[in-house]
């Protein structure tokens, strides 16, 4: 029986998807569940299964746009497995590490001229083989470190210090090579250019001093870890001091509908994470209700489905803020871009010590640039710049944010 292998739908109002790559070559023998391919759309990557198992007809080339419901593919299901040949099946488990037995020996060294003489193992091994002593081997250099190229240079009778480095011969190459773009990078070009075109986009810039965050992750992260299964990482810190902070600031929590501006009552925070397809920006709803521990293991079960391409178009829309990091890849400083429809987005960056004055004095501080990128047609300059001012005291003090921003003592006092 042939069982057609049709393109999914990844959501409403998508027509037309890529099939972006096949997992599995034309003619193989499949298992049921395996995933045979990975289907690209605008908004996300999806993977195929076999509903069946049989012998596979790829009917589309990797990198073709096709309609939703065109079918890609056919399963003979009456195909047996051929013999001898494994089929591709959905899971394959490792065999289990054998121990390794090593056999020692032991291996007599030529005593070295003095103590002072450095030998290293390689330069030994080699200097037994070919019957050399260290008194020989010396004689040719200026030094008293054997390496296994002096051992060599003096087997043959050359003076190490006549030595020339040669450098590698590497051809001249003029080849190009042309790919084509996937269905989500065409995509995600097309709105980072709108963003530029349709927004009046602005950015502010603060630093951060990150000493008490950093205190507080090396006295408790292994506590934390034990408890929650999760480290103690920044991006939690900084979800929940923006939280805080747009409650203050509804307006940077705001965007554009028509002339109309939609003022949202709740902090959905959209965490940007380099996938393998391009960037995508998973959501963390209702984060201002969440804790430190609930907001990391949302984190890192949304980076995980990002990085193995299995989030979904819901896990992706309906952010109204985003937070982006690209100080894992050593950014010290840049303008993060909006992203559509959100009116603004906060960028972190890379932890540098450098000197900063406290009290007068000049210490050396684990600082870091953020940076507030907003679209100045919803956020005024002054609302602009006290959010972002007010996340630096909010990071820099994490008790507040037990207080809504607060000092903990007029909270205590009333005032």
């Amino acid at each position: 029986m042939i069982i057609d292998i049709k393109a999914p739908t990844p959501g409403e109002s998508i027509t037309e998807v890529q099939v972006a790559n096949w997992m599995v070559q034309n003619g193989d023998y499949v298992a049921k569940d395996v995933e045979v391919a990975e289907i690209d759309s605008d908004k996300a990557t999806l993977t195929v299964n076999a509903e069946v198992a049989g012998r596979i007809t790829i009917l589309i080339e990797a990198g073709e746009t096709v309609s939703i419901g065109t079918v890609i593919a056919q399963i003979d299901s009456d195909a047996k497995a051929p013999e001898g040949i494994a089929p591709v099946i959905a899971e394959t488990k490792a065999a289990p590490a054998q121990p390794i037995e090593l056999e020692i020996k032991h291996i007599s060294v030529p005593t070295p001229v003095d103590a002072d003489v450095k030998i290293t193992p390689l330069a030994r091994k080699i200097m037994e083989e070919k019957h050399l002593t260290g008194r020989e081997v010396l004689e040719q250099l200026g030094h008293t470190r054997i390496t296994k190229q002096d051992v060599l240079n003096a087997s043959s009778g050359q003076n190490a210090t006549s030595h020339v480095f040669q450098p590698a011969n590497i051809e001249n190459s003029r080849e190009v090579e042309r790919k084509k773009m996937s269905t989500l990078r065409i995509k995600l070009a097309q709105r980072l250019v709108s963003v530029k075109n349709e927004t009046a986009m602005l950015t502010t810039f603060n630093e951060v001093n990150m000493s008490q965050i950093m205190s507080l992750k090396k006295q408790y992260n292994e506590k934390f870890k034990e408890q929650f299964g999760v480290g103690i990482g920044f991006m939690s810190f900084f979800t929940k001091a923006i939280t805080i902070a747009l409650a203050k600031f509804p307006q940077v929590n705001a965007m554009i509908d028509g002339d109309e501006l939609i003022f949202h009552k709740y902090a959905d925070i959209g965490i940007a994470v380099s996938a393998p397809k391009g960037l995508v920006v998973p959501v963390i709803r209702n984060a201002e209700s969440l804790s430190l521990s609930q907001i990391e293991l949302r984190i890192k079960e949304l980076a995980g489905k990002a990085r193995e391409n299995k989030i979904t178009l819901e896990e992706m829309t309906g952010g109204t803020f985003t937070i982006t990091n690209g100080g894992v890849f050593g950014s010290m400083m840049s303008t993060p871009i909006l992203n559509p429809p959100q009116s603004a987005i906060l960028g972190m960056h890379n932890i540098i010590e450098r000197p900063i004055a406290i009290n007068g004095q000049v210490v050396i501080a684990p600082m870091m640039y953020i940076a507030l990128s907003y679209d100045h047609r919803v956020i005024d300059g002054r609302e602009s710049v006290s959010f972002l001012v007010m996340v630096k005291e909010l990071l820099e003090n994490p008790a507040k944010m037990l207080f809504e921003g607060n000092e903990p003592v007029k909270v205590l006092l009333g005032l």
